[in-house]
């Protein structure tokens, strides 16, 4: 077992990708079930293939891009086993200088605590994705606090998938999903009662952006990941504060490989629809890659002053 350690060299890359999915391992097994994966490839109109850790890799680095990898283990909602974060971790240390690995347990086993603190000890995950959706279960609810100290005295992110999902889209009744375990409001009494721990609110939270730019204002162990949405589509109040008052705690990412990265900066670049691009020049190098690296570890720390004009 090989201990996941970065090697990422800040000067030889132009961005860090918060927010890629491995939805296959290496042994062909998929993150979710075979009608999950239909739908949320029609809502993404998204039917290209599916690639493994290694080739994704190779793919963030022939963009100089670096990737924060993860899946999601929602076995007891799904019924369905998860690609082990484990191996995921294994992957990223075989390539360490473009991936940084983040585990994922399911919060309604009983073994979560346990597991997370092995994936951190033993494995060197930087950090955890969760999707309350998906799970099934309220961020909010006291019963996690075990888990969130874990992370918090450990140091690593939690990054919590906010808003509408393509999870479940289209299937009956959504397939049980309830979207409102996503509002990023859940997410403000962990953030208040551990003030230690840095969240990542992943996505537009749309249709509750004003409530992810409050909770953002006023915790500032708060983040925001811009995937999972074509920037062409990022609501006005979002880009504005991702502009100024928010702009060192704003991240890229993209939700690849439902959306690309090449996608997300071309759109980006075109979306005002005369020429300009969506964000102010002096805000994309903290946008793309200085953010994430200053969260991740990966660069001096300014103690996190996200506010900071």
């Amino acid at each position: 077992m090989t201990r996941y350690e970065p090697a990422i060299d800040l000067d030889a890359i132009e961005a860090i990708d918060v927010h890629v999915h491995i939805e296959v391992d290496g042994h062909g097994h998929a993150s979710l079930p075979p009608d999950l994966v239909e739908a949320a490839s029609k809502y993404f109109s998204a039917d290209g293939p599916r690639p493994d850790l290694d080739s994704i890799a190779t793919y963030y680095r022939e963009r100089r891009m670096a990737a924060v990898v993860f899946t999601v283990d929602a076995e007891t909602q799904l019924g369905h086993a998860p690609v082990s974060s484990a191996e995921i971790a294994e992957g990223a240390a075989r390539n360490n200088d473009v991936l940084i690995p983040f585990g994922s347990v399911d919060p309604n086993k009983a073994s979560a605590v346990d597991d997370a603190r092995r994936l951190i000890e033993d494995h060197g995950v930087r950090g955890f994705k969760f999707h309350p959706t998906v799970q099934g279960f309220d961020p909010s609810d006291r019963a996690h606090e075990p888990l969130y100290a874990v992370l918090q005295d450990a140091g690593v992110v939690a990054l919590f998938h906010t808003g509408q999902t393509g999870i479940g889209a289209g299937l009956p009744g959504g397939r049980g999903f309830l979207l409102g375990l996503s509002n990023p409001m859940l997410l403000d009494p962990v953030a208040a009662h551990f003030p230690e721990l840095q969240i990542i609110m992943a996505h537009p939270s749309v249709p509750w952006q004003d409530e992810a730019l409050s909770v953002a204002t006023h915790k500032h162990n708060t983040w925001i990941d811009l995937s999972g949405w074509s920037p062409k589509y990022f609501p006005e109040q979002l880009v504005r504060a991702a502009n100024s008052y928010l702009k060192r705690r704003v991240l890229f990412g993209s939700d690849f490989p439902l959306l690309t990265p090449d996608r997300w900066m071309t759109d980006a670049a075109r979306s005002t629809g005369s020429g300009t691009a969506l964000f102010k020049p002096e805000v994309m190098p903290g946008i793309l890659k200085d953010n994430a690296a200053r969260l991740l570890g990966l660069a001096a720390s300014t103690a996190h002053q996200g506010d900071t004009p």
